[in-house]
């Protein structure tokens, strides 16, 4: 597909092989990246994949097709197609790709300002995200208004590429916005009501991520063996429930980085993890970059 031209890094690879591919953000840039892409890539036919972030895909022209968690989608112009994070994507036939051509735009939520100030483990109910959620998917633009769609992404792309620009920062946000709105308004059917699982287990979550606890416990405080929850949540999220709790706490980490100077032993002490190492190691694991360059790195895109 060529969704991991966007500077993506392998994160871990799943039992069954699929790899899954974490955000790389590029010190000083926002954790937003615009690929333009064709299906002459080099891709071969099973290559399976999932990444750890959002990705809206736009159809410019041509027809096509590709594969999220074993549903084969087609690609017309037009088309927006919206991938969420843990989803399986892989293509069918490389023959059915030939004359496709589309815009990728890879991000993760807290790029976008409305969404920074509440907790991540309600991002999937908000209504900019309304196309990621569970029974969305994909919309149609309008022949009208598909060239308005294209300034938007050609205009994202070249904020991204000079992001020391003054008011880059805002226009990123700005635009970005924009095309989620767009995206929203292309859902024809109503957003799935939340599942009562799931909501239940976040709740938990939010309540107790700051606490040194595990799977293991928020599992038993509501009643479930950690096996069957985390397996539950995987099928119903395309995350396990640990990845949920560590979501919760690097984004709370990378908040209190970007907007407090509290040191890094503080940090950890409030986000659930044991110490000023431990907080490091799991955040250049997670991004690529240490918790000092990386806050640094936002300093300098203020």
């Amino acid at each position: 597909m060529g969704l991991l031209s966007d500077g993506s890094h392998l994160r871990t690879v799943r039992r069954d092989g699929t790899p899954v591919y974490r955000y790389a953000q590029r010190p000083g840039a926002p954790p937003v990246s615009v690929v333009r892409f064709d299906s002459h890539a080099d891709l071969p036919p099973d290559h399976r994949h999932a990444h750890d972030f959002l990705v809206l895909v736009y159809v410019s022209e041509g027809e096509g097709s590709f594969v999220t968690d074993g549903t084969e989608r087609l690609l017309r112009a037009g088309d927006v197609h919206a991938v969420p994070p843990g989803q399986v994507v892989g293509v069918s036939t490389v023959s059915t790709l030939v004359r496709c051509r589309a815009w990728a735009v890879a991000f993760t939520p807290d790029a976008v300002p409305a969404l920074t100030a509440i907790s991540p483990l309600t991002w999937a109910n908000h209504p900019l995200l309304a196309m990621f959620a569970a029974g969305a998917g994909q919309g149609r633009v309008a022949v009208p208004d598909r060239a308005r769609w294209s300034a938007w992404l050609t205009e994202l792309a070249e904020e991204l590429a000079d992001p020391g620009r003054l008011g880059s920062r805002e226009a990123v946000a700005a635009l970005l916005t924009r095309l989620l709105v767009a995206a929203a308004r292309l859902v024809a059917t109503a957003p799935t009501p939340p599942d009562p699982l799931v909501t239940q287990v976040f709740e938990k979550i939010e309540e107790t991520f700051r606490d040194p606890i595990s799977a293991g416990d928020v599992a038993r405080s509501l009643g479930y063996t950690p096996g069957h929850l985390t397996t539950v949540i995987r099928e119903r999220t395309g995350r396990p429930l640990l990845e949920w709790i560590t979501e919760r706490r690097m984004t709370e980490v990378r908040r209190m980085l970007r907007d407090t100077d509290l040191p890094l032993g503080v940090v950890a002490a409030q986000t659930g993890l044991r110490d000023a190492t431990y907080l490091v190691r799991r955040f250049r694991d997670r991004y690529a970059i240490t918790p000092q360059r990386w806050r640094l790195s936002q300093r300098s895109w203020q």
